[in-house]
């Protein structure tokens, strides 16, 4: 049974409502909406799609829409390609109108102030550079370092520079309303700097009275440097975003980064999600290459809850055939992690926190018991997500009467979510619990299993643990 959850994103090659049935059949657990390609109408028809998706295969497979942020990019090219040359001149201009001829246009007025002779601006993933020779109004000057193709609409990064967009627009705030009104289930705020920037979303989602989780992505070198406020702050967790990250920061230092902001989410007890070319060749390719099958087990080793395929899913040759290698690689890395090493130093052990103390000691009765199963009866999802936080080696099953906390809760390492009726007394919630572990295959008649949950009224979070051997 694996563990480690998959977030795939839904792109050209995958909207096709056959193609995301067989995503789910081989083990999606959360599909990504990237918000900064297509409509609104085509967003909600995708939804749509996967909803049905779902209800066909009797799944519960979350949906995280993420928000385009202040990604800066360049206009419109005559014939939507264009070669540089290494050591030729280039023109970025925010005013196209009045532009020298074979200038790019860029759609951020605030580009000349931003930046300085001397600095450097990557375009098209980082792969090609250039450096800024003087600045006008209207204008940026720059030569070609590092030549290549660029095409229309690609991005722009300006590593090290401060004065960059707000990371949270009103075109933000109108995709947290479209979320909300489309019930979607984890929302991933992007080009965070510090936990400031996650405010207005925070403030909207109140506003329209939901609790959808906010997940940070960790792309900005601001970000890195205050990774455990943001890690501390937010409601759905962190993305190690590596795509913008390697271009922010010298590339040498994402490794041991990604570590320490996956560490800094177990101390925290918040969930973690590892993305950019996990799986980067199988874009055009069946198989992957052997750097990447370590890239991917390697994240598991370093506590990753979830692994995300990007391109590989989105506009990639084999999607299906990506989820699969990836489960493939998850479930034979699973076989050798350090479980009782986890329970003891992966998470901070909050003094006086009901919550994170039962939650240690369910995870450690599994161990000394031999517990067939732990059942979490939640409403928020949170007593899920401390328990999986301890990364117990037996399987977490969540029941929640709400079916968004049921498909949110998919996110998490190790939880099989499923939607439950609420009981009215403690003997109807054990039976129940004890039923439903029978049914989903994780325990037996005669097994013992572990409910915990929090009891209403107490005021405690979760604050509940009952050994019970099922009938």
């Amino acid at each position: 049974m694996r563990r480690t959850k998959i977030v795939s994103t839904l792109g050209p090659a995958t909207r096709n409502p056959e193609i995301v049935a067989g995503l789910i059949a081989v083990g999606v657990d959360v599909f990504r909406l990237n918000l900064s390609h297509g409509t609104r109408d085509e967003h909600e028809q995708l939804v749509a799609v996967i909803r049905r998706a779902c209800d066909r295969a009797g799944r519960q497979v979350g949906i995280l829409a993420d928000l385009p942020g202040p990604k800066l990019r360049l206009g419109n090219i005559d014939g939507g390609l264009m070669q540089l040359r290494n050591g030729q001149n280039l023109t970025l201009t925010v005013d196209p109108d009045h532009a020298p001829q074979g200038a790019l246009s860029v759609a951020w007025p605030g580009l000349p102030r931003a930046v300085s002779r001397g600095d450097t601006v990557y375009l098209a993933d980082g792969s090609i550079r250039l450096r800024v020779r003087d600045s006008g109004d209207s204008d940026v000057l720059t030569r070609v370092e590092t030549g290549g193709t660029i095409a229309s609409h690609q991005g722009l990064n300006l590593p090290g520079v401060e004065a960059t967009p707000a990371s949270v627009g009103e075109e933000d705030l109108a995709w947290v309303d479209f979320a909300v009104e489309q019930e979607i289930d984890l929302i991933a705020v992007s080009f965070v700097r510090d936990p400031a920037d996650l405010e207005p979303v925070f403030a909207r989602l109140a506003e329209r009275g939901a609790d959808t989780p906010v997940i940070a992505k960790i792309e900005k070198r601001e970000a890195a440097e205050n990774a455990e406020a943001i890690v501390q702050r937010v409601t759905g967790g962190i993305m190690v975003a590596r795509g913008d990250l390697g271009i922010e920061l010298p590339i040498e230092t994402i490794p041991l980064l990604q570590k320490k902001i996956l560490r800094l989410a177990g101390r925290y007890s918040k969930p973690s999600i590892t993305a950019t070319q996990m799986l980067a060749s199988m874009v055009s390719a069946p198989r992957p290459t052997r750097a990447e099958a370590t890239d991917v087990a390697n994240a598991i080793f370093d506590g990753t809850d979830a692994l995300m395929l990007s391109e590989e899913t989105a506009v990639g040759r084999y999607p299906v055939e990506a989820v699969r290698t990836m489960a493939r690689i998850a479930e034979q890395a699973e076989q050798e992690l350090p479980y009782r090493e986890w329970l003891q130093h992966r998470t901070a052990h909050l003094a006086r926190d009901v919550a994170d103390t039962v939650s240690y000691g369910v995870v450690a009765a599994a161990y000394q018991l031999g517990l067939a199963a732990l059942v979490v009866p939640t409403r928020s999802g949170r007593t899920a997500r401390l328990v999986s936080a301890h990364r117990p080696q037996v399987p977490i099953l969540a029941l929640s009467p709400r079916p968004e906390t049921a498909r949110r809760v998919n996110l998490l390492w190790g939880v099989t979510p499923a939607h439950n009726e609420e009981p009215e007394t403690l003997e109807e919630l054990l039976a129940d619990c004890a039923e439903r572990a029978k049914e989903h295959g994780l325990a037996d008649s005669g097994d013992l299993i572990g409910v915990t949950a929090g009891l209403a009224g107490q005021r405690l979070g979760t604050n509940l643990f009952e050994v019970h051997r099922v009938p």
